[in-house]
């Protein structure tokens, strides 16, 4: 079932991780109608959901698969196992089990190629041999690099998605979502050579030692000039197709400071009455780009520097502190949608908050919400230092120590010992006084101190 989805979360946290969120703005939208198994739009900037069809059924990905095979072959340069400058010979068995009617680059057992060469050939014209040729490289056989994909797959929080080979080849076992895709594009857009690379309209590949030099033309008909479908703001990043995955693509488009990514999975070519073919994948992902730089745009909620209400403030001459938010908060909403009609909601950690309090430290959330459905969360942060007062953290400290069960116990103790040490005083006294007088007076009978008279 068809959903329109829209949210913002933090990988971020994430990433992210994290959990993204359905923006409630969105139903104010009509979706629109796609045709295609599976579909998703992706704001990059905020990493919010704007449209989503199937994105998490497991369809095969076609030659989509070579977008994870380039991610590992940059890992592997980003971390000095390869130099793109590297010349790399393709081997006998790196060849083997390749159709004949698959995408190539026409590389043959025995040629010389650099890493920088044989990623413009995968990515380009999509050529299967150079994908099993890198594989090869990296792990040392196929089925090595194989289980190197589905671990990074794993690393990067895909759920349905498992690969059997780098190139993309029918196998029923060999399956992705349209969220996994995007899980993974995002990942290796990390690295700037990837963009660099997938979004050449035409190449042309140097002479090599068995072969003149040769021109590669992209495959993706958004990024060439001519071309029917052709947009100005796509970038990259790759096609996909065969007869189980239908016609597949994943790719960006930048407009009006917008930054989305765009995978569709299982459209269709069809061929119209005048004999022309139109091919959804392409269609379809101009259609989507349309539809959102039409309906919606960003709005600033929050700047660092904005006062975000105040936090009680206790221990301290001051009896409040402003907060500010941790970060300015840009969310891509409805075209129409005003800012009096988003709902902040403040959660402080501490109420009140103890001083003393540093500049910067964290002393809540904000949650921004629209229709009842969140938006995005940010931490709030004191605007100022506070400084406490030293009479009131004592009286404090004082108070906390005698509420400690320690101290109670101690406590009673000390009133016990007292009690019982003033009742033997008392006691003691008593007796002393009552014994004592007596001995006293029954002496002073027994002494004669004056004289007779004598008869």
């Amino acid at each position: 079932m068809k959903t329109t989805r829209f949210f913002i979360s933090f990988f971020l946290v994430l990433l992210l991780a994290g959990q993204l969120g359905v923006p409630a703005g969105a139903a104010r939208v009509p979706d629109p109608e796609i045709q295609a198994k599976a579909a998703l739009l992706i704001d990059q900037k905020t990493g919010a959901v704007i449209y989503g069809l199937n994105e998490h059924d497991e369809l095969y990905p076609a030659s989509l698969t070579k977008i994870m095979t380039c991610l590992l072959v940059l890992e592997a340069v980003d971390e000095g196992r390869l130099k793109l400058s590297q010349e790399i010979t393709a081997t006998p068995t790196a060849l083997e089990g390749l159709a004949d009617d698959g995408s190539t680059a026409g590389i043959e057992a025995g040629e010389v190629l650099t890493v920088e060469e044989l990623l413009f050939c995968l990515m380009v014209v999509s050529a299967n041999e150079a994908g099993a040729i890198l594989a090869e490289k990296i792990a040392g056989s196929v089925p090595s690099f194989v289980d190197q994909m589905n671990a990074k797959a794993q690393e990067l929080g895909c759920e349905n998605t498992h690969f059997m080979n780098p190139h993309g080849y029918h196998d029923s076992q060999h399956y992705t979502s349209a969220w996994d895709l995007y899980l993974i594009t995002r990942a290796a857009l990390e690295y700037p050579d990837f963009m660099r690379i997938c979004d050449t309209s035409t190449h042309t590949v140097p002479a090599t030692n068995t072969s003149e030099e040769r021109q590669l033309n992209n495959t993706n008909f958004l990024i060439r000039s001519g071309r029917d479908y052709y947009n100005a703001d796509v970038h990259g990043v790759k096609t996909g197709s065969h007869s189980q995955a239908g016609h597949c693509l994943v790719s960006t488009a930048q407009h009006a400071s917008m930054d989305l990514l765009c995978v569709i999975l299982g459209a269709e070519r069809v061929q119209h009455e005048d004999g022309t073919w139109w091919t959804y994948s392409f269609g379809e992902t101009n259609n989507l780009y349309n539809w959102a730089f039409s309906n919606f745009s960003y709005q600033t909620i929050l700047k660092e520097d904005d006062a975000a209400g105040e936090a009680p403030v206790s221990l301290s001459s001051v009896d409040h502190v402003t907060l500010r938010p941790a970060r300015a908060v840009e969310l891509l909403l409805p075209k129409g949608v005003g800012l009096e009609e988003l709902e902040k909601t403040v959660v402080l950690t501490a109420d009140p908050a103890e001083a003393p309090i540093a500049e910067g430290d964290t002393l809540g959330t904000m949650t921004i919400t629209l229709d009842g459905e969140a938006l995005t969360e940010v931490d709030l942060l004191a605007f100022t230092s506070v400084e406490a007062s030293r009479i009131r953290v004592l009286w404090r400290d004082v108070k906390e120590f005698f509420s400690t069960s320690a101290a109670k116990t101690g406590l009673a103790v000390v009133l016990v010992l007292a009690v019982l040490l003033g009742g033997w005083r008392l006691l003691f006294v008593r007796r002393r006084s009552r014994y004592g007088r007596s001995a006293a007076g029954g002496g002073r009978r027994g002494v004669y101190r004056g004289s007779r008279r004598r008869r």
